[in-house]
């Protein structure tokens, strides 16, 4: 086959159940032979472009070289078996995880020579003759179409072969080996196992369809992949065959349409290059003439536009869907769900806008399944309602808060508390619990001992001999626990707020205003007393000349082993205990995921504090105290009973808030037994081989590990692993899908700012393909020849990509194009790993340097200098 022939990427398309499609003992059958419902036949490609055909849709002409071929290919030649010692020893990887040889290692690149040198059986060649004569020969497109494909969050972008413009018998059935090859390249074997797929269960079909001699071609979402607006249509479209805009090779023309086609906006593309079928066979590229006028007819864009609502409709989501038009008419290449695909954007109201900064605050990170149905909804969104229903408002319930998607939180839906009748008493309630309970007293209420011995008595339960069951009523009684600190909360919480309005009526009277956020900062709280320990062991530490010197040089977990391991460092090691005995239950990422890690359980966070309060410190201001000095120094506070009424306000609003953060921080008390109970039932679920890890329970739901018995021995039933084995990796792939996409825009809070063109110091703008910001040092990468140079952290920046390249992805922080667009390798594969991506800058490899420290912005499409990140 000839080195023109080029690989084009290979896509995911709607897959419904596998039906046991008619045509399974078959080696190939028109495409309108097959369905959605016949990927394990057809393979994902395949299947839909069979239900496209049926449905009417004008597709290419041609068939399907099913599964069984392939499966044939491998009994019938020593391929089966090579196949099988591969799979028994696995691709050559790199130490770090990667893959050697630029994603096409020496395992991969042998198993694919067996392929090429294997001859086709008498059988299955003869059949994809005929077939191929029946199609009236020709030139044909070969297109690999793997069973694997259209899992949520896996568009399998590029990590399959196709070949285009192939002439001849002969030439058509070397694609089709070529194809089944590339099921076996190392970067497609490293994006099925990122993805949880099992390599023994996967086969590959091949589709080959007619070639369409495109005039202009490229790719078309139906919903905004970037912003996630439904009512927008996008659309990269370039001369020539769609290789140059699936590819990444050119900065394609940019449509932004409405519902009905119109254009809302356009942006010219580069024409680096048109890529158009050679004369022999195979593909050949020209230099395009650089314009400023749409390739692209309004009429065409509004055909496409009903082309792509129709198999939005059909196929039930939004669709990337591959086009190419010739000869006055359009023809859909191939559809597949959009995955990596933001939520709709909402539209905030005034109250949602005044709650939203709390919210996103909590919610910075996508809680799991089990986060939600247990702590959150039976312990902190508790006594949220609790604490709401004591004012006779009703706060949404955790569905309408974190609505889901295939069992996976999608996004975060800023709450609007809805009040009752019962509000109006709500005044009389709250002053009469704010007469009756003073927050400085708070920790001598009854209930806060009982919650505290509470706590103490689950701490101290031993698990280990306990049964399913009685597990997970344990954690019951955590949470539970929990209600004394809602019912403390609603008792104190309305005396926070006549001290706070009283001591701010009097400064208004002494004209101090300005001092109140100064002086409720003063209130002493578990938190400052937290702060303070840590800068005792940041002083123990530099007062031990060997951690002193290891803090400078070592990181975390090597400055814990050191202390740990040499005694001369006991003083260090004792007080590090201390302290986390008494603050090791305090959260690392937010108070609403039970599933993040506590100070204890991942002590490195306290190091790096320690790490980061050593040395040379900036002096602090104390603006409390200031505040209350010149407070005090007010001449009206000369007169002793106002100073001693003033005074005693400040203290009373101090104390309030004191007891709003101390609640908060012995609410967190709750969590260290919550998280225990998890890793136990999490081991015996590894036991009985439902999750290969304890922390893989997160994705299952508190109500799914209710309703689990274990056997009369204590053990857990076989057919437990069948029950949610699926489940859990159908929701860990969903949250790969979702990966990078925040719950909510903070743009939509805080505006989005200047356009990228606007925005002071922009080294380079492109297209926003990948949204989110990561900062690193810049790593220019200009062929596979130099993938070995690139360094986990570092932002790719290169040229172009092809499939070969995507193994980087997962050691980039972001990745900068000179050319391509949103349907690229780059871009799809950007979203699918969460990585902030611009495309289409031009000048990326030439303007940005090795080394050089910027920050990626790839929802606005901009790339900005930035300072090193600091290191803790």
């Amino acid at each position: 086959m000839d080195d023109s022939q080029r690989h084009t990427k290979e896509s995911a398309l709607p897959s419904g159940p596998h039906d046991g499609p008619r045509t399974t003992g078959r080696i190939t059958a028109p495409l309108a032979d097959f369905g959605v419902g016949d990927v394990a036949v057809a393979g994902g490609k395949g299947a839909a472009l069979g239900e496209l055909v049926r449905q009417g849709f004008p597709v290419p002409p041609g068939f399907v070289i099913s599964t069984g071929a392939y499966l044939s290919f491998l009994a019938e030649t020593n391929v089966g078996a090579a196949l099988g010692g591969f799979l028994s020893v696995g691709p050559d990887e790199a130490p770090d995880g990667g893959v050697s040889d630029g994603g096409d290692g020496a395992g991969g690149a042998a198993l694919r020579a067996l392929f090429a040198a294997a001859e086709m059986p008498g059988r299955l060649r003869q059949e994809i003759l005929d077939a191929y004569a029946r199609l009236g020969g020709g030139a044909v497109a070969v297109r690999s179409s793997a069973t694997a494909e259209d899992l949520p969050g896996a568009a399998f972008a590029g990590q399959q072969d196709t070949y285009l413009n192939v002439l001849g018998g002969d030439d058509v059935v070397q694609a089709v080996a070529n194809c089944w090859a590339s099921l076996w390249t190392d970067r497609a074997i490293a994006y099925r196992r990122r993805q949880g797929i099992d390599p023994h269960e996967v086969a590959i079909a091949v589709v080959v369809q007619k070639m369409v001699p495109a005039a202009m071609a490229g790719v078309l979402f139906t919903a905004n992949p970037v912003t996630g607006e439904r009512g927008e249509m996008v659309v990269d479209a370039n001369p020539g065959l769609g290789e140059a805009v699936v590819s990444g090779r050119v900065t394609p023309e940019h449509y932004v349409l409405d519902g009905s086609g119109k254009v809302l906006s356009f942006t010219p593309g580069g024409r680096e290059v048109v890529i158009s079928a050679a004369e022999g066979g195979g593909t050949q590229e020209s230099s395009g003439t650089r314009g400023l006028k749409p390739g692209l007819t309004a009429r065409e864009l509004a055909e496409l536009a009903t082309l792509g609502k129709k198999a939005q409709q059909h196929f039930g989501r939004p669709q990337d869907i591959e086009w190419a038009a010739a000869g006055g008419t359009l023809y859909v290449l191939q559809s597949r769900p959009m995955t990596a695909l933001p939520p709709q954007p909402p539209v905030l109201n005034a109250v949602q806008r005044r709650v939203g900064p709390f919210f996103i605050e909590m919610f910075q990170e996508r809680p799991y399944p089990l986060d939600v149905s247990g702590w959150m909804s039976r312990g902190i969104l508790a006594m949220l309602h609790g604490m709401a229903g004591s004012v006779g408002v009703v706060f949404p319930a955790v569905e309408k808060l974190l609505p889901e998607d295939d069992g996976v939180v999608v996004r975060l839906i800023l709450p609007v508390p809805r009040p009752t009748i019962r509000t109006i008493a709500a005044p009389v309630s709250l002053l009469r619990r704010a007469r009756r309970f003073k927050a400085g007293a708070w920790t001598q209420d009854p209930r806060f001992s009982l919650f505290i011995d509470n706590i103490e008595r689950l701490n101290g339960k031993d698990l280990g001999p306990l049964r399913w069951r009685a597990v997970v009523a344990f954690a019951g009684e955590c949470f539970a626990a929990m209600q004394g600190i809602t019912a403390l909360r609603v008792s104190y919480l309305p005396g926070i707020l006549v001290p706070v309005l009283k001591m701010r009526f009097m400064l208004l009277f002494l004209g101090k205003t300005k001092l109140a956020p100064a002086l409720i900062a003063g209130a002493e709280t578990r938190t400052s007393q937290a702060n303070r320990a840590l800068e005792r062991l940041a002083s123990i530490a530099a007062d031990d000349p060997g951690l002193s010197r290891a803090l400078l040089g070592s990181g975390p977990r090597e400055l814990l082993e050191l202390a740990e391991n040499e005694p001369e460092h006991r003083a260090f090691s004792e007080a590090f205990a201390a302290f986390q005995l008494e603050y090791g239950h305090r959260e690392t990422t937010s108070v609403v995921l039970s599933s993040s890690p506590t100070w204890s359980d991942a002590p490195e966070v306290v190091l790096g504090l320690v790490k980061a309060l050593s040395g040379e410190r900036p002096k602090i201001v104390d603006q409390s105290g200031n505040a209350l000095a010149e407070l005090k120094r007010h001449p009206a506070l000369r007169f002793e009973p106002l100073r001693r009424r003033v005074l005693a306000a400040v203290e009373s609003a101090q104390a309030g808030m004191a007891f709003r953060e101390d609640s908060h921080f012995y609410a967190t008390k709750a969590i260290p037994p919550i998280r225990r109970a998890y890793r136990e039932l999490g081991r015996r679920l590894v036991i009985a081989g439902v999750i290969e890890k304890p922390d893989e329970i997160y994705h299952l739901r508190f109500e799914e590990l209710e309703s689990i018995t274990d056997n009369d021995d204590g053990a857990l039933p076989a057919s437990l692993r069948d029950r949610f084995r699926p489940l859990v990796l159908a929701r860990a792939a969903k949250r790969r899908e979702l990966e990078g996409i925040p719950l909510l825009d903070p743009a939509l809070l805080f505006g989005r700012g200047r356009q990228r063109r606007q925005v002071e110091g922009v080294l380079v703008s492109g297209i926003a393909a990948s949204r989110g910001q990561a900062r690193g040092p810049v790593r220019v990468i200009h062929g596979p020849a130099e993938f070995g140079r690139l360094r986990s952290g570092e932002v790719l920046v290169c040229p172009y990509t092809n499939p070969a390249w995507t193994p980087l992805f997962q050691r980039a922080a972001a990745v900068v194009v000179d050319a391509g667009g949103l349907g690229s390798h780059a871009a799809i594969v950007a979203r699918e790993y969460g990585i902030p991506a611009v495309m289409g800058t031009g000048s990326g490899t030439s303007t940005l340097a090795d080394g050089q420290q910027v920050l990626v912005d790839g929802t606005r499409g901009v790339v900005l200098p930035a300072a090193p990140a600091e290191r803790p």
